[in-house]
């Protein structure tokens, strides 16, 4: 019997363009460390990002990605692209998939390759236009706020049942980790680069990411832009506690987006259609997080779908209550007419008979 491979095709080129590149790269590495080269081109300005060479080399915004500095990058590098790729790929498709993966592999390499050059025009340190920009690390917190977004409830058991997680807050804790450890290795292009990607993912998804709708409230196939949902605004990535002071900043930043005519705000329907959208995904319209070849069922996956749906219907029960509300001041606003001014009943006759109507 042949083998089998189950792997998407955009999936299986980007692990081989992982593992290729990195092999390139260390080859190149190696290279360098034992010609004792210190300065000039090498084969690594070919393949990571170096500010000072970008320029030149742009290909590098992308291929960056790709080159991981050893074995265990590599590995953390190639299940992210193995676990996540493939599910994300059979959840959008492969286009959206690749437009996705494009967008986060590219914006913050740019972005933290002119802020290096920045810092450098600032402090005169050429350290930050001559060190190099590499790895997944961007990638891994975009796939973490596509699941956030996908799949919030899903419970992810780490040592047999010890440990349990929800997806939705795997962005937190990633980001949270990555801070910590930048500050004890003294390394903090890794994490400028996962709150890039955090960002950069967060901001397609909410407000240009185009989506079938399956919340049943339209037909003929339509697509949504963004995700206005609640429970994927920028407040909820974070711990209960601090949704109100969070909540309050990301609005302000979001009305100054919108005087300036950057960003332009979500009408009460669309938000209402994508909490809509939230409850149908929670419903099982979407393959599980860990078995991306079926759908989701079983006791967990129904209370998942319960706590997303009681999510939807709260918002809407808010939002009508408000209208209501609202409607009712209207009424007790308006002036009573005055019924005394009022014209008699005129007297018609239709096919002979008598009768009387209010003009």
């Amino acid at each position: 019997m042949a083998l089998r491979i189950n792997i998407p095709p955009l999936t299986r080129v980007l692990l081989v363009l992982l593992v290729g590149l990195s092999v390139v790269y260390q080859a190149a590495s190696f290279k360098e460390r034992r010609s004792g080269a210190k300065s000039g081109l090498t084969g690594i300005q070919w393949i990571a990002l170096t500010p000072v060479y970008s320029i030149y080399y742009p290909w590098t915004y992308v291929t960056a990605t790709f080159a991981e500095r050893n074995v265990f990058t590599l590995l953390i590098a190639g299940a992210t692209l193995f676990y996540g790729g493939k599910y994300l790929e059979r959840a959008w498709g492969s286009s959206e998939f690749g437009k996705f993966f494009l967008i986060v592999t590219l914006v913050p390499n740019v972005a933290v390759s002119l802020l290096w050059v920045l810092l450098f025009a600032v402090t005169g340190g050429s350290s930050h236009s001559w060190n190099t920009i590499q790895g997944s690390i961007a990638i891994q917190a975009a796939f973490l706020v596509a699941f956030k977004q996908l799949v919030p409830e899903h419970t992810v058991t780490i040592l047999k049942g010890i440990i349990k997680i929800r997806v939705k807050h795997f962005p937190a804790i990633f980001l949270a980790a990555s801070t910590v450890l930048s500050f004890v290795f003294l390394n903090f292009g890794s994490t400028v680069l996962a709150w890039l990607g955090f960002m950069t993912s967060w901001t397609y998804l909410r407000f240009y990411k185009k989506q079938v709708d399956l919340s049943g409230t339209n037909t003929g196939g339509s697509t949504l832009r963004g995700d206005a949902s609640e429970t994927f605004s920028f407040a909820y990535f974070w711990p209960d506690i601090v949704h109100g002071p969070v909540a309050m900043v990301s609005d302000a930043v979001f009305n100054v987006l919108v005087m300036i005519k950057i960003c332009t705000p979500f009408s009460a329907t669309e938000v209402e259609t994508s909490n809509e959208q939230a409850s149908a995904r929670g419903e099982g319209g979407l393959p599980s997080l860990m078995n991306p070849g079926g759908r989701r069922g079983g006791g967990g996956k129904r209370e998942e779908a319960e706590r997303r749906r009681a999510l939807a219907l709260k918002a809407l029960d808010q939002r009508l209550q408000a209208a209501t509300a609202s409607r009712q001041q209207t009424v007790l606003a308006a002036p009573t007419p005055n019924t005394s001014s009022a014209s008699p009943p005129v007297a018609e006759v239709v096919d002979g008979q008598e009768g009387s109507a209010q003009v």
